[in-house]
């Protein structure tokens, strides 16, 4: 059996993949496939009218429900089971297209939040969707749960993002630990709504949560922009993952003690609601 994108690419998510159902890993491996494939479009090595070419194919075989296209079908399968509204997929679509430009510049944090979810928000909703959660307020907090990794991705990559002439946050190290600050807030919402996915997937997720948040305090081990010049792609050690793994047992057991309270991040998902309506999706 050949290996799938998640398995490849997604480190931390598939090591924390390794605590969901079987069943549950291989959906959520599929909507990885057409994520990856779409945003790979974006970032690969090739001329930028080639670049959109493929993107416009690809988003004319959704839009025409082209089912000979695997992937197309994949994300078919997954919007038809789980209910899966279109436009929150065109939504992701929007995120990868803006990304097709010569030079791309985000001018302020509501810029950034609204790419954010866009391009990973998104994906957070999707996943949750096919874990079966049904509260809206679990729901939103997925949509922080992916912005907050997508931040945390734009704080990691900044260098790469540079040479491929995209400024999402200013090239320092300032701006670096702010947009970590910021993460932080959306990974703090994201915790209690845990406690409304079903019981088989929850721990899985805590894991992601944990794991990824951490790549944000391996970058402020860097301290400067030299240094974080010099440390190449920053990533969770296994032994990292290892320990996160355990403080994620912790967690587990907190939130058995808590109620999830009412969704925090109201001023930031009005920001995305300027542009597009949110309750559709959810």
């Amino acid at each position: 059996m050949s290996k799938n994108f998640l398995s490849i690419y997604a480190k931390s998510f598939n090591w924390a993949g390794f605590f969901l159902p079987k069943k549950t890993y291989e959906k959520c491996s599929n909507l990885y496939d057409f994520c990856r494939t779409l945003d790979d479009i974006a970032d690969q090595d090739l001329d930028l009218k080639i670049k959109k070419k493929l993107f416009n194919d690809l988003k004319k075989d959704f839009l025409n429900k082209n089912l000979n296209n695997k992937i197309i079908n994949k994300i078919y399968e997954l919007m038809k089971n789980f209910q899966i509204s279109p436009k929150i997929v065109l939504d992701l679509f929007d995120g990868v297209e803006s990304d097709l430009k010569d030079r791309v510049i985000l001018n302020s944090n509501e810029d950034l939040i609204f790419y954010s979810y866009c391009v990973a928000g998104t994906v957070g909703l999707m996943m949750a969707k096919i874990l079966n959660v049904k509260s809206k307020n679990s729901l939103k907090s997925a949509i922080d749960l992916g912005i907050a990794m997508q931040l945390t991705n734009i704080a990691r990559d900044v260098i790469e993002d540079s040479n491929r002439n995209r400024s999402y946050i200013n090239y320092n190290f300032d701006s670096i630990r702010e947009t970590l600050k910021l993460a932080d807030t959306f990974y703090e919402s994201s915790f209690k709504s845990i406690n409304e996915i079903p019981l088989n997937c929850r721990f899985a997720i805590i894991v992601a949560r944990r794991v990824y948040r951490q790549i944000g305090n391996e970058i402020l081990k860097s301290k400067n922009i030299e240094n974080y010049k010099n440390s190449g792609k920053i990533y969770v050690s296994n032994l990292g993952k290892f320990n996160q793994t355990f403080l994620s047992i912790l967690d587990f057991i907190k939130l058995i003690f808590i109620k999830s309270d009412e969704h925090l991040r109201k001023n930031e998902h009005n920001i995305i609601n300027e542009k597009i309506n949110l309750d559709e999706r959810i």
